[in-house]
């Protein structure tokens, strides 16, 4: 599974967990919670089968407060990359990261 071998081949993932992981017929669904090496966390859910993949990944300090979440619920129409977008703070901006990889890497670069 992609998402799995994304975390266990990152520089910045001291550990996950996965909580959930159902296959079904043309998909599945994942959720994980990941730790990283400077002890914030990364909680990661998706759901994808043949015609759909909905995916959040929610960073946030130790102690709960937001940093950053990538996500693509369909709200936020005006942003350029909808429905991909991500929240930090009270802003929502574009996304251009919707994968494992390139939201580690962004992570990665921050930490």
């Amino acid at each position: 599974m992609e998402i799995i071998k994304c975390l266990e081949k990152s520089n910045v993932v001291k550990d996950f967990k996965v909580s959930v992981l159902e296959f079904f017929e043309g998909g599945f669904y994942i959720k994980i919670k990941v730790t990283l090496n400077n002890n914030t966390e990364l909680y990661i859910r998706e759901y994808s089968d043949v015609n759909v993949r909905n995916y959040s990944y929610h960073w946030q300090e130790s102690s709960k407060k937001l940093l950053i979440r990538w996500d693509n619920s369909a709200h936020h129409k005006h942003i350029e990359t909808y429905p991909h977008h991500l929240h930090q703070g009270n802003n929502v901006s574009p996304s251009y990261q919707i994968s494992c990889e390139e939201i580690l890497k962004v992570i990665e670069e921050k930490i």
